[in-house]
């Protein structure tokens, strides 16, 4: 399946990456944090330094691994513009784009993990299955919330938190029944907790948007945690 292969690529590219900070730091270099900073670096480095401090064999290594990573940029590139083409060939996908978080990939992920979500009868059981609610304890009689269950499509959990993320801060600034429930989410939650929950609800306004066939403007958001 192309997510499979998109998964396969990124985390190809990310164990690249690492290989390449643990060479250069067994070297006494030090590279900044950030994949567009690394390269960066790397540039200054071997491009403009001509590998100043390296060996002969460390030069040929850390080059082949630069071409390796231009491979695997290119190589998600591709899938990406893949699913841009295939979100526009789908009406489902296409109106889960228009929720916010969720980009052409996450949408496709969905369509293709869960179909119209004719499986799940609410929205918290969708969350539920990608393991985007709290697990429980219960004890003396009182229930303990404890972290997510993490449970289901790792896949589609990591890049709903990463959309949840990235869009937490907008969504929270709008005058809108969502916007001033994430507002209040962010003032009285750490922010890793608050990022998790938006996901959450945004897996629950992605069950109502496929179950219900409508955009996400047409959905009368559920503001309730």
């Amino acid at each position: 399946m192309l997510v499979d292969e998109l998964s396969a690529s990124l985390g190809e590219r990310t164990a690249l990456i690492n290989q390449l900070r643990a060479i250069l730091l067994e070297r006494g270099f030090v590279a900044p944090q950030g994949k567009r900073k690394l390269e960066g670096f790397l540039a200054l480095l071997m491009d403009e330094q001509g590998g100043a401090g390296l060996t002969p064999r460390i030069i040929l290594l850390v080059a082949d691994a630069r071409k390796q990573w231009a491979e695997l940029d290119r190589r998600i590139a591709a899938f990406d513009a893949e699913f841009v083409r295939w979100v526009k060939e789908n009406d489902e996908a296409r109106r889960l784009t228009t929720i916010p978080g969720i980009g052409a990939i996450v949408a496709s992920a969905l369509v293709a993990a869960v179909g119209r979500a004719e499986s799940f009868d609410r929205g918290r059981d969708l969350a539920a299955w990608l393991g985007l609610v709290p697990r429980q304890f219960t004890t003396g009689g009182r229930p303990k919330l404890l972290g997510i269950s993490k449970r289901g499509n790792k896949y589609l959990r990591k890049q709903l938190i990463h959309g949840a993320r990235a869009a937490l801060p907008y969504v929270a600034e709008r005058d809108t029944p969502l916007g001033r429930w994430a507002k209040g989410l962010m003032s009285r939650a750490h922010r890793n907790v608050a990022i998790v929950a938006f996901a959450n609800k945004l897996a629950r306004i992605a069950w109502a948007v496929l179950r219900r066939h409508e955009r996400f403007a047409a959905i009368r958001t559920p503001v309730a945690a």
